[in-house]
């Protein structure tokens, strides 16, 4: 894989939550046009690309993680029309457009379970002691069929069985279907579940911590055959096939150094480990290092699925912590918010997400008043505390945090030299000095033929499509 030169390698990609980012028609749920009305806002900001995640029809089990279809846009976010005037509102800003892939499961409402029922990993019996990731036994009784399905995550999440062919050409019929809208890449989700041990034995009981946080129950074993079994690179390449020079960062839930397989095919990977690392200097530093090392990990404090930064560090930090992030080796991501410093809210009570993480998910807060510019109906969950912190209040205060993250991300572009994580000095490396960073080429969309630029780096082009949904997505 040629790595030469890549947008990427020192990018800043914000992400974006849709649902909590700009509601635009006033139904209190973010949405794509509202995400088009904000574009000036990271382009003001400096970032180079924006991640959206899922935009796809869900029943919202996993509050869209659990995809119903693969090709289209949920009702309530708008349509593929107005998804490819994003797009292109985007590049005509500079902006690339990433979107989460999600691989690894469907919903169970996805027409492929009944259609396709070859495509996921079924038994007669529960064959083995698995357990899902939220808890509870991954393996759920199919009351149609009389057999058990495997899901590693909600039993409305049916595993996709990878090893099948057809499996994988549909899979990268999505990839192409986007890339032909002119997607620039995607962020993989939970990568570390696309194969399991194709014997389905036990997990045994696990002797020593996992590295990074785990529920109770998952944590009880050690998951040598229930993830990231040995032909992980079957479904890896297919992706990359499918892909061509369109960026693969990869959600691989596992150290930063059980990296290296996965990076045979993917570009990137989060380095978890400094999302969960303390706010101490001795224990930053080694995380710096070692994703320093690994070279090609991208970096984020917080996501729609943890607590915010500003949270688990405490407000007073959230400047400190902003300038570790700007100045570390490699591509960096910004949650939607925290730029101004956006703390966790209340939740919804009853939640929407089982798994607790309504409060990370609050919308943005864009003015100062009680629904925060983000909606002029009543918002999906309530605004935190936007007469306290939003963007218009920070806008043009040089002593604000908003203001420091716009220096900061435009200092990115002059930072250069070896990666200095420090044990005894503060959070992080010395704001001027870091890991292979070149001033960043502000990007034109092209006009010639599709993946040019593949045929420049010698990446192998994806393959092109029509414009419409493939068939059997």
């Amino acid at each position: 894989m040629n790595r030469n030169g890549q947008w990427w390698d020192d990018a800043v990609v914000y992400q974006i939550y849709p649902r909590s980012f700009q509601d635009s028609d006033g139904d209190g749920i973010g949405d794509l046009a509202g995400i088009e009305s904000r574009l000036d806002h990271l382009v003001w900001l400096g970032v180079d690309a924006l991640w959206l995640s899922p935009i796809y029809p869900s029943p919202l089990a996993d509050m869209g993680y659990d995809v119903a279809d693969h090709c289209a846009v949920a009702p309530e976010l708008g349509d593929l029309y107005g998804f490819d005037r994003l797009v292109a509102s985007a590049h005509e800003r500079g902006l690339r457009v990433l979107l989460d892939f999600v691989p690894s499961h469907t919903s169970i409402e996805h027409r492929w379970f009944r259609e396709h029922p070859e495509y996921y990993v079924w038994a007669d019996e529960p064959p083995n002691n698995w357990v899902a990731a939220f808890g509870g036994p991954a393996w759920t009784l199919d009351e149609a069929t009389g057999r058990y399905y495997l899901h590693s995550f909600y039993p409305e999440q049916p595993d996709l069985d990878w090893r099948v062919p057809e499996v994988r050409e549909a899979m990268g019929d999505v990839i192409r279907f986007w890339a032909g809208r002119g997607v620039d890449g995607f962020r993989v989700d939970a990568v570390q579940q696309l194969m399991k041990d194709a014997n389905l034995r036990d997990d045994p009981l696990a002797t020593t911590p996992f590295l990074l946080p785990l529920g109770d129950e998952y944590g009880r074993l050690d998951h040598v055959h229930s993830e990231a079994g040995p032909e992980i690179h079957v479904a890896l390449e297919a992706m990359r096939e499918a892909a061509g020079d369109a960026l693969l960062i990869g959600e691989i839930y596992r150290p930063t150094r059980d990296l290296g397989p996965y990076l045979e095919h993917l570009d990137l990977a989060f380095a978890f480990e400094l999302l969960h690392a303390p706010f101490e200097a001795k224990r930053l530093a080694e995380v710096v290092r070692e994703g320093a090392a690994q070279a090609r990990v991208a970096w984020a404090l917080s996501n729609h699925d943890f607590p915010r930064l500003a949270t688990r560090f405490g407000s007073g930090r959230a400047a400190l912590a902003a300038t570790l992030l700007m100045t570390l080796p490699g591509p960096t991501f910004i949650y939607q918010g925290d730029e101004i410093g956006m703390v966790d809210g209340p939740g919804a009570h009853p939640p929407f997400d089982r798994a607790g993480r309504d409060p990370y998910r609050h919308p943005m807060q864009w003015e100062p008043e009680p629904r925060g510019g983000f909606t002029t109906g009543d918002p999906w969950l309530s605004l935190t505390d936007p007469e306290r912190v939003s963007v218009a209040r920070q806008r043009g205060d040089r002593a604000s945090l908003l203001e420091l993250y716009r220096r900061l991300i435009a200092r990115r572009r002059e930072l250069s030299g070896p990666v200095d994580a420090q044990a005894d000095g503060g959070a992080g490396g010395s704001e001027g000095r870091r890991c292979g960073c070149r001033p960043r080429r502000r990007f034109v969309p092209q006009r010639g033929p599709p993946r040019e630029s593949a045929r420049r780096s010698g990446r192998t082009p994806a393959r092109t499509t029509p414009r419409q949904p493939p068939r059997d997505s």
